[in-house]
């Protein structure tokens, strides 16, 4: 979409899909973004929001609303997601993921593509599932990765979550790639630990991609480096931006 001269608009409201890096928090990509557009309008501090956390550790879509339109962020929060995990069979660790060290399995041997695909079917459908306690949940009023990083007992309440399909993209013990759709709130990393249980080798997840939110696409999504350079030389000659200008609810 073409923006011409009305850096306003972003006051009014903008619906952007963006695309997070690895290494980085989503709380950086808000606050960085923040001060892009908010330098841009010609504001001391834009209202920004986004519509679903992703780790550090993992990349790809997030939805972030401006200005008025983070009023129907609500909107896309319980849209369901689309992510392309990459897994190691045969090591466990705290996290489910390589933010904590990883322990190997040296006892069980290679995991045949029909038992992996037979575990899988079987953590389909509706599940309870238990959120990692490195987690961005909030705990009487702290991040429950807080306690865990400190060492303290961490108690994880359950939920129910529904994995809609988890197709194997490729397979080759002990990495295996899964294309996981799931509905909203479903942490990969835990599903990914129940598979290594299943499987009795353990299991992490080392890679991890958000490439859907509802109907919306990580193709047409944007990188901050992208806004950050549009927006410094747009100027009068508009900015292109995956945006969608959002009607005030």
């Amino acid at each position: 979409m073409i923006i011409p001269d009305y850096p306003a608009e972003f006051v009014e409201g903008r619906m952007l899909l963006l695309d997070k890096p690895l290494f980085i928090t989503s709380f950086f990509l808000v606050s960085r973004l923040r001060r892009i557009i908010s330098a841009f309008a010609g504001v001391k501090r834009i209202k920004i929001g986004h519509a679903g956390t992703l780790d550090p550790l993992a990349s790809g879509l997030m939805i972030v609303c401006t200005g008025k339109a983070t009023k129907q962020i609500s909107l896309y929060q319980n849209l369901d997601k689309e992510y392309y995990a990459t897994i190691f069979l045969g090591a466990v660790s705290d996290s489910y993921d390589m933010e904590t060290p990883l322990r190997f399995n040296t006892i069980h041997g290679m995991i045949e593509y029909e038992e992996v695909k037979a575990a899988i079917g079987q953590l389909t459908g509706e599940l309870i599932q238990q959120p990692p306690v490195y987690s961005a949940i909030r705990l009487n009023g702290k991040h429950a990765y807080e306690a865990a990083r400190k060492g303290q007992i961490v108690e994880m309440g359950k939920r129910q979550i529904t994995i809609y399909s988890a197709a194997i993209k490729t397979y080759n013990y002990p990495v295996l790639e899964v294309i996981i759709n799931c509905s909203t709130g479903t942490y990969i990393r835990s599903w990914t630990s129940k598979l290594g249980e299943i499987l009795g080798t353990g299991a992490v997840l080392i890679g991890l991609r958000r490439t859907k939110t509802g109907t919306y696409d990580i193709s047409d999504a944007i990188s901050l480096q992208e806004i950050e350079k549009k927006l410094a030389i747009g100027g009068g000659m508009g900015v292109y931006l995956h945006s969608k200008k959002m009607q005030d609810s």
